[in-house]
């Protein structure tokens, strides 16, 4: 894909994949900027996303998500970090695909795990995976969300992969002069 066809890149997948850090590593060797929707709904909300769940439940959270989405892929020349499960979403999913070009990070059940339970006293706190066992919760989550993940333009492997590497991947498959 030419890059005067890139109106924006667009990286989705579930927590932990990489995406805020991949978005980074897009930012810094592209020059476009980054915006994380995560971020943006916690400044909009002026709470945590866990404290959204907390206090409004995940149907308000999703609302809110969707609008973000809208807003941030009416742009052009951006590198937009997707929450987890923004994709999946049927109307955000569309308007993802339409605004840019849609890079699913997948990642490994185990990886996943190790990413969000390795103990960093920094860590976000991750809702979907409060209750019960991680890795089995995880793996759930992902056989729903696949069919969805299915659809963005490419698919990259992050397990092994340093954030720079999958960066270098996509701006290849975007093709030069980004």
């Amino acid at each position: 894909m030419q890059t005067d066809q890139v109106r924006n890149i667009i990286l989705v997948g579930f927590m932990a994949s990489g995406k805020s850090s991949v978005g980074r590593a897009l930012s810094r060797r592209c020059g476009w900027p980054r915006v994380d929707i995560d971020e943006e709904i916690v400044a909009r909300a002026g709470k945590p996303i866990a404290d959204i769940f907390q206090d409004s439940g995940e149907a308000a959270f999703r609302e809110l998500e969707r609008t973000v989405v809208s807003e941030i892929c009416a742009e052009s020349g951006r590198i937009i970090a997707a929450g987890g499960g923004s994709f999946i979403d049927e109307a955000s999913r569309r308007t993802m695909l339409e605004s840019g070009t849609v890079f699913y990070l997948s990642t490994r059940p185990e990886t996943i795990r190790r990413r969000v339970t390795r103990g960093h006293p920094n860590a976000p706190v991750r809702p979907l995976l409060a209750d019960g066992d991680p890795l089995e919760h995880i793996k759930e989550l992902l056989a729903q969300r696949t069919p969805a993940y299915s659809q963005a333009h490419h698919t990259l492997a992050t397990d092994d992969l340093t954030p720079d590497r999958v960066a270098e991947a996509i701006l290849k498959i975007c093709g030069p002069g980004l």
